[in-house]
């Protein structure tokens, strides 16, 4: 029961901040949670581990970390953003090679 609890949590909260920052609701992404839970639970259950729920709600995160890490280097996210990271931080650029924040 703890098990269930503590896998439910997570995509519920994701859930809850994209409907709080987005106002919709996805089915696929609520779901891409549990199974990634699946597949690590299923990994760690056939290599004996100990521990297991802990160690796929870790794994999880860092999945999904590196996961968005690799999707915003590949679409070039900062350089798309960059105008509303100016006005955002207060960011100046000299020569586009160097970053200063302002005071």
């Amino acid at each position: 029961m703890k098990q269930l609890l503590l896998y439910t949590i997570t995509p519920t909260l994701g859930l809850l901040r994209n409907y709080i920052k987005y106002k919709r609701c996805k089915f696929i992404t609520f779901m891409r949670t549990p199974l990634v839970y699946f597949f690590f639970h299923s990994l760690f259950c056939l290599m004996g581990y100990r521990n297991i729920v802990w160690r796929t709600l870790i794994f999880e995160r860092w999945y999904f970390f590196i996961d968005k890490s690799i999707i915003s280097l590949w679409n070039n996210d900062y350089l798309k953003n960059k105008d509303k990271y100016i006005k955002k931080y207060g960011l100046t650029y000299k020569n586009d090679k160097k970053v200063s924040f302002k005071d």
